[in-house]
Parts: structure tokens; C-alpha cells; sequence
């Protein structure tokens, strides 16, 4: 047996303990089997627009609301880091907007709706079981709660559930959130606590806003719904390997796909109407220093100008398969920084949250709960503290 046959039986044998939370495990596991059944690296994707019509309570306003966008008080840091940084043992939790979310609601949603929403947290019970109401936290610095619905658990036709709250189901405005549940799509006017319900078939499980759509779906299918009119029309989309389209890009951004495993990872960027292929190439990482690798991708990606970030499992100097964040060149698909993050976390522990308007990237990091990371200086900083549940943030 060579050194590489035994490393990967020692990764086999790690990914074997018992995770902390079963029931994400067996949906990351049924996730990870839907995948192995469609060829590495190839996605189609078909985006339909349904035009027209207008709904007050959830149109986007002529005029926002002033940009109350979740940055850090300003801390020293180095001027420039390496292709790969890790993750310090210890974080310092400089003050910060998102600080409240670990506060209890003192107010429903109804009594009180928001101007702007900064993020939702679902919290949860040791058997990972939503415990309590969904928490909203406004652009006040109040954590209200969400009364006027109660989401129930997405699952997969395996039967396999996961909590309604997941990264992405907050719009980038923080107007409005939209809850994928089985045969149906549940919209939330956060500014005036409205409810919509859109009939839909199938076991839906993902929510990506797109400027004007929603695109939510499942195992089998995936749905573009305008957010003004509801309108739906199937279209022939994999909801999981889609990246959150940069807010301040526009309607015409283009729709970038990232997807596959190790030497088939594959990045395809498609236009924003048709869906026509603009340009496809393999992700490389030849910036990286050996060994230095992505494996796969898991969570949500998130686009910030020409910029992706997306959590995966990576090779570093010690594992073949430990937890990371991989920030790509989203026009040539280049790894251009990597925060390696170690074999000691659950696996699949720290989805990439979003992106603040400084260019740092949110995660998910246990025990911080929630972190920000700056791949340009390699500062990792904390942001809440001990998060026990799932976290969504506005754009």
C-alpha cells in the first residue's frame, strides 16, 4: 500500500464518524448521490422570464432603503496573505451589526415589520430540529420573529429533511425571504408581513434569487418564478450547483454554474435571459502551492463583482478531504485563494454565507458560529458567537 492508497483509507475512515448532526448528514449524503449520477462537471441550465403584471407588497421600491450593508468596524490587518491562509485557533469578535442575531426575538413580525432585514436564523435543538419561531434581525438592530408563517422542513423524495431556513433564502434587499417547501414556494414580504403561497410540484429543497426571479427546486426539477407577478415555469436548471448571481449586477448578470470533482470541476458562465453558453473552462488551481487542492464543492456559491467564493472539501499538507473556502477567478475559473480550515470540524461544517460590501467573505465556522474572512489579507475574524441553527444573509 503507497502513501496515497493510505491516505484516502484514512479519509475513508474519518468521513465514517458519526456527524454531530444526522439528519444534515444524510441530506448532504443524498445531495452528493443525486450528483454522482449526472456526468462530472456538466450542467444544463435554461432560464425562462415571465414578464409582466405587478404586486405591490413585493415589488422591489423606486427608492430603497439607504444601504445598511453588514461591515466591521475597521481593525488593523496585514496588506496582503498568501494563496492559502488558515483559519487561527482564536478569533477576536471585533463589534459588528450581525452581533444581535444570537439575541431572543422581542417582537413578532407582524407587530413590527422591517425596512430591511440584515438576516434570518433558524435556531436549533441538539436533534437539529428547528427549536422556536425563525428570528429576523432589521437594519435597527431589532430581532423580531417570524410569526406570520412557520416553514416546515424541506425534504427529498428519500425522505431525508433539512431546515426551511438555508444560505440564499434572504433577498439580497432584505425585503423579502422565500421558503422552498414540498409543492409549493412560500414568498415573505418582510416590510409589511405578507404571506404568498405558489403552488408547484415536487420535492423542492433550494431558493436562488436572481434580480427579478426566484429559482427554487429540487432533486428532479427546478422552477423560475418572477418575484413581482409569481409566475412559474419549469425549467431545466440543477438548483445545487447554480452560484448566487452579485445583486449589484444587474438583471442582465450573467448566470455562472460551478460544479464536479477534482480533475471535472468545471465553471460555465450562460447569458441572463437566453441562457445561452458564454463561455465554459475547467477550474484550475494551479496558484495554489502543491498540495493544495478543491475536491468538490458543497453549499452555496456567491458572486461578488468577478469574484466567487463556495465552501468545499479540499487537500491540503495533511488530508485528502478536509474542510475549506475556495475564492475562484469567475471568468477563467482560477482558484485564486483558499482558507483551509482542517480536518477537525464536522463535515460540511462552513457554507459560505455571502459576501459583505468591504469584499470579505461570511461563513460559517464552528465554534465562532459565524466569521469573516479576507482573502485578500487573510484576517479571520469572528462575527457571532455560538450559532447554535442555520443563518441566512441579505445580499
Amino acid at each position: 500500500m503507497n502513501e496515497q492508497d493510505l491516505r484516502r483509507l484514512l479519509t475513508v475512515s474519518v468521513e465514517d464518524v458519526r456527524p454531530s448532526h444526522p439528519a444534515v448528514a444524510g441530506w448532504e449524503r443524498a445531495r452528493r448521490t443525486r450528483r454522482t449520477r449526472r456526468a462530472v462537471g456538466t450542467v444544463a441550465l435554461a432560464v425562462v422570464l415571465v414578464g409582466g403584471g405587478t404586486v405591490a407588497a413585493l415589488r422591489p421600491p423606486a427608492n430603497p432603503p439607504p444601504d445598511h450593508s453588514v461591515a466591521p468596524t475597521p481593525t488593523v490587518a496585514p496588506t496582503h496573505a498568501g494563496p492559502v491562509v488558515q483559519a487561527p485557533a482564536e478569533l477576536t469578535f471585533p463589534p459588528d451589526p450581525l452581533s444581535r442575531l444570537g439575541d431572543p426575538a422581542t417582537v413578532p413580525l407582524s407587530a413590527r415589520p422591517v425596512q430591511r432585514a440584515l438576516a434570518l436564523f433558524q435556531p436549533m435543538d441538539q436533534e437539529y430540529r428547528a427549536d422556536g419561531p425563525v428570528r429576523i434581525l432589521g437594519d435597527d438592530g431589532v430581532v423580531r420573529s417570524l410569526d406570520v408563517v412557520t416553514p416546515a422542513p424541506t425534504r427529498d423524495e428519500d425522505g431525508n429533511q433539512a431546515p426551511a431556513v438555508k444560505p440564499g433564502v434572504l433577498s439580497p434587499d432584505g425585503r423579502s425571504a422565500a421558503f422552498a417547501q414540498t409543492n409549493e414556494l412560500i414568498m415573505v414580504d418582510l416590510t409589511a408581513a405578507t404571506v404568498r403561497r405558489i403552488p408547484l410540484d415536487g420535492y423542492l429543497e433550494l431558493v436562488v434569487w436572481a434580480s427579478d426571479r426566484v429559482l427554487v427546486g429540487g432533486d428532479d426539477r427546478t422552477y423560475a418564478v418572477d418575484r413581482i407577478t409569481g409566475s412559474a415555469s419549469e425549467v431545466d436548471v440543477s438548483i445545487w450547483d447554480l452560484v448566487a448571481p452579485d445583486p449589484a449586477a444587474g438583471r442582465q448578470a450573467a448566470l455562472v454554474e460551478v460544479g464536479g470533482e477534482r480533475d471535472g470541476l468545471m465553471l460555465r458562465s450562460r447569458t441572463a435571459r437566453e441562457g445561452s453558453v458564454r463561455s465554459e473552462q475547467k477550474v484550475t488551481g494551479t496558484a495554489m502551492p502543491v498540495p493544495y487542492q478543491v475536491n468538490e464543492f458543497y453549499g452555496r456559491g456567491w458572486l461578488h463583482g468577478e469574484r466567487l467564493a463556495r465552501a468545499a472539501w479540499i487537500t491540503n499538507s495533511q488530508i485528502d478531504g478536509a474542510e475549506g473556502v475556495a475564492v475562484l477567478d469567475a471568468r477563467t475559473g482560477a482558484v485564486t485563494h483558499m482558507l483551509d480550515l482542517g480536518r477537525d470540524r464536522t463535515k460540511g461544517c462552513c457554507d459560505v454565507l455571502g459576501w459583505d460590501n468591504q469584499g470579505a467573505v461570511l461563513l460559517r465556522l464552528q465554534p465562532a458560529g459565524v466569521a469573516r474572512w479576507h482573502p485578500e489579507t487573510g484576517e479571520v475574524t469572528g462575527v457571532v458567537r455560538d450559532l447554535n441553527g442555520v443563518v441566512a444573509l441579505a445580499g
